[in-house]
């Protein structure tokens, strides 16, 4: 009965051993061009199916990665400059839209530069001081970390269109999608604002001040009062030390308007010319 059991063992295992060898004779038979052709079939297979179902897939932003979109924001909005502001300790950027940085520069109808980013800033101050409080929705999160949203002032007055309507800023197509195009071509038709003189979009003044200078060195004639009234013979060309200058208004002037402005207040107090002043 042993000899029996044992003789049955090594038949069964015969066979199997048979049966791996002859498994790996078929394929050392098989052209390996065939084996690879198939190799790369089933891997397109599986791509393509994989393409297919990522378009059924939301699109992936900042909101999906770091949770729910942020809730709806309203209250007294501080202005940061022209297309920023702060509510509540969060800093909000208009969504679509593109105002001339703070630091920036452009010309009116005559020709003479003034400070379009501040003047933005002040417009859009007084803009939201005349109606409180203000709502914010948003869509993002920026690179920066500020929330990135479309604003409404109390009484449904959308942010952005007057923005860019009275001329103050700029449809942004990479991120609007067109969608403030049109008070855009009525501010450009009309001449009010940037359009009225010459302007760097403020996408490329910042690209091409990416290096920290403030102003181009191009031609620096009369300039506009921080209060918006024209400054008839004031101008940022020669520079000026404050023995050089005749009256406190004249030195607020330049202070605000002309980039060597800063040298005439030595403490950084805000006011130059402490001896006129």
């Amino acid at each position: 009965m042993d000899k029996y059991r044992y003789d049955n063992r090594s038949d069964r295992w015969r066979k199997r051993t048979g049966a791996k060898h002859s498994r790996a004779h078929r394929w050392a038979n098989v052209p390996r061009r065939l084996i690879l052709v198939t190799a790369v079939a089933a891997g397109a297979l599986v791509a393509q199916t994989a393409i297919q179902h990522s378009e059924s897939l939301p699109e992936i932003n900042a909101s999906n990665w770091f949770g729910s979109k942020p809730a709806p924001i309203a209250g007294v909005a501080s202005v940061i400059d022209g297309d920023t502001i702060e509510i509540h300790g969060q800093r909000i950027r208009f969504n679509g839209i593109d105002a001339p940085e703070s630091k920036q520069y452009c010309e009116d109808a005559k020709g003479f530069e003034y400070a379009c980013g501040r003047h933005a800033a002040q417009a859009l101050d007084e803009f939201l001081a005349a109606s409180r409080p203000l709502h914010c929705s948003f869509v993002n999160r920026d690179r920066y970390g500020r929330l990135v949203g479309d604003c409404d002032r109390a009484g449904g007055r959308n942010v952005q269109s007057w923005l860019v309507e009275r001329g103050l800023a700029l449809d942004w197509p990479r991120y609007s999608h067109g969608a403030y195009a049109r008070q855009q071509a009525k501010a450009q038709a009309a001449k009010v604002g940037l359009w009225a003189g010459a302007f760097q979009a403020p996408w490329d003044w910042r690209a091409e001040h990416a290096n920290g200078t403030t102003r181009p060195s191009a031609k620096q004639p009369l300039g506009i009062m921080r209060n918006g009234q024209v400054a008839q013979s004031y101008s940022c060309q020669p520079q000026r030390t404050c023995p050089q200058i005749s009256s406190c208004n004249e030195a607020n002037w330049y202070l605000a308007n002309c980039s060597w402005g800063g040298k005439l207040d030595r403490d950084k107090d805000g006011i130059p010319c402490e001896s006129l002043c």
